[in-house]
């Protein structure tokens, strides 16, 4: 590639490819942005650029970040990003080798996901009035979300022929514009066709218009909408743990492992491109392991 004239023109080169090429969503491009930006800006106050940041800028800056109170994890992601920029402009012929090469990863214990126990979750999907529509579309929504471990945003765009329920299967849209089929549980099953039967009609002036799950104006429902709701639900059901849509996805993984299914059965499932993103669900299956091990041995 030609040489962009300076450090703004780089980052937007980056950017560029992370989105045309690995179809980056706006929240990483975003992310991605800040980043390089204030590394950019620090190595300006050094007089320096992007192309020469020198071996002792980065490491000189990640101390002063955890002076100020930024977090091992803040650090951990800011070095992710300046990683990938610097082995994309190594790749690219722009540079002669790394200048992060030598440069380690904060270390920090991931942070466990919340979850639910089965007998939680029972209480939540139960909780619903299913003899009113508006009720029986979000015990639907609920039974999907947990039994297909969706993430919310793919939950809500859901299409009304995003659903196979000949093959028994759901065409999900995930990050990156990236397909996958997900098998619909029995359960989940049957409450679609329930809802198909006899809830979305109510909820609709329109029923060819095409969200499986309309919000208002027969539209899309909303990240917001859908959030208040599963809230609602958990104040009903007495779960005073914190709750939110992402919770039903975390239950999910956990609770296949916690059944003996395979990890990458389970990271194909939540449509996670990278195996270590999935293993964080191993941790929590231990941890409820030795828990119960504890609670529940006479040797614990």
């Amino acid at each position: 590639m030609s040489e962009p004239q300076n450090d703004n023109d780089l980052i937007d080169a980056f950017l560029d490819v992370l989105w045309l090429e690995r179809g980056a969503s706006e929240h990483t491009l975003a992310s991605y942005r800040h980043d390089l930006e204030a590394w950019r800006c620090h190595l300006a106050s050094l007089g320096r650029r992007l192309l020469t940041p020198g071996n002792d800028a980065l490491p000189e800056w990640l101390s002063i970040r955890r002076e100020e109170g930024y977090k091992l994890r803040s650090n951990a992601r800011l070095l992710s990003t300046l990683r990938g920029f610097y082995r994309w402009l190594l790749a690219q012929g722009v540079i002669d080798g790394d200048p992060l090469n030598e440069v380690r990863l904060p270390r920090f214990k991931a942070a466990l996901p919340d979850t639910l126990d089965e007998a939680e979750v029972e209480r939540l999907l139960a909780t619903p009035d299913t003899d009113t529509p508006l009720g029986l579309r979000d015990r639907t929504m609920l039974e999907v979300l947990y039994g297909c471990g969706l993430r919310v945003t793919e939950l809500i765009s859901l299409r009304l022929d995003s659903i196979n329920l000949r093959q028994g299967v759901v065409r999900v849209l995930g990050k990156g514009d990236k397909e996958r089929l997900v098998p619909l549980g029995e359960e989940a099953q049957l409450w679609i066709e329930r809802y198909l039967r006899s809830g979305r009609g109510e909820l609709m002036a329109d029923i060819r218009r095409p969200p499986l799950f309309p919000g208002r104006g027969d539209g899309f429902m909303t990240r917001q909408t859908f959030w208040h709701r599963i809230k609602h639900y958990a104040q009903l059901a007495d779960i005073a743990k914190p709750l939110s849509p992402h919770t039903l996805r975390h239950a999910f993984a956990t609770h296949l492992l916690n059944h003996g299914a395979n990890l990458r059965v389970v990271q194909l499932l939540l449509g996670h491109s990278d195996l270590s993103t999935t293993q964080i669900y191993t941790h929590v299956a231990q941890a409820r392991l030795e828990a119960l091990h504890a609670e529940h041995h006479p040797r614990g």
